[in-house]
């Protein structure tokens, strides 16, 4: 029996000889069956994101792997950190399965080496305070096993993401799943689409909800996003505003002192504070904004 995403899906057959129009049709309603995959799987993912942020507060970092598509959207996703969280680069990492290059172009045969997967996770130097989420839709790429594999040896918590039903004898080696069955791709062994998507869903949530409970989410702003961009740095200004009621003069003003830190000018702002005493008073707080707002010890 072939793997689930190795299956025909019978929603598409004939697909050649539909209308654009019936073909998107068919693209919506496979769609939702990706998000109903994802949300069937909430409380997997729950669990994910806790072991993310215990590891975080024990000074671990958070990797992923994979192959083809799996690799870039853990690498996607990792990017994203820094600017959105302020997160220092090495926090969050994404590998690929033949390196920066395989970004644009397929790099055949390294998702068949396992040992490669392996070399991949001795040369980041991973400990047992890290953890390692292995993506392959399949559920049986070689160099992501190889990966999960090196990582359970050095005692780092192993996350196995795919889109399949794992097999029994990987809990050997994984200390948890997160198996959205998405069901067979409208192209038959497309991954990218429907098996895509919902690995996109998950890895937003890893990340974005351990962020948030790390405090670097106030409300529902992004208080610690990096203003490296005029976008970003009017958003920045917008976000000071936000809660502080100031107005975009002031607010710019501030954030200026702050070093472009719009937490830090949200603090300045509301207490009254230097630029230093203003960090003073977020470090009593562990970083959380919402802390020092509340008045709370």
């Amino acid at each position: 029996m072939h793997s689930t995403t190795e299956q025909r899906n019978p929603n598409s057959t004939e697909i050649d000889l539909k209308k654009i129009s019936e073909i998107v049709q068919i693209f919506h309603e496979e769609d939702r069956k990706a998000v109903a995959a994802v949300a069937a799987e909430s409380d997997a993912i729950a669990h994910a994101i806790d072991l993310c942020v215990t590891a975080f507060r024990a000074g671990g970092r958070l990797f992923y792997i994979g192959a083809g598509t799996s690799g870039r959207l853990g690498v996607l996703d990792a990017s994203e950190c820094p600017p959105t969280f302020s997160t220092p680069p090495e926090m969050v990492q994404g590998i690929i399965a033949g390196g920066d290059v395989a970004l644009r172009r397929s790099v055949e045969g390294e998702e068949d080496c396992p040992e490669r997967g392996a070399q991949a996770i001795r040369e980041r130097q991973l400990t047992a305070q890290d953890v390692l989420v292995g993506i392959a839709s399949s559920g049986r790429t070689p160099y992501v096993i190889g990966a999960l594999k090196a990582a359970h040896t050095i005692g780092a918590t192993t996350i196995f993401l795919c889109c399949v039903e794992p097999p029994e004898q990987f809990k050997e080696w994984v200390t948890h799943f997160v198996a959205p069955i998405v069901g067979p791709e409208i192209i038959t062994g497309s991954t990218r689409l429907k098996a895509g998507t919902a690995t996109k869903l998950v890895l937003n949530m890893l990340t974005t909800v351990s962020m948030i409970k790390l405090g670097k989410v106030y409300d529902n702003l992004m208080v610690d996003v990096h203003a490296s961009n005029t976008k970003l740095v009017e958003r920045s200004i917008r976000i000071v505003q936000a809660v502080t009621g100031v107005d975009a003069t002031v607010a710019e003003a501030t954030l200026a002192q702050a070093g472009g830190q719009a937490k830090l000018a949200i603090v300045m702002l509301s207490e009254g504070l230097n630029a230093t005493d203003a960090d003073a008073l977020l470090e009593r707080h562990s970083g959380f904004l919402r802390g020092v707002l509340d008045k709370k010890p």
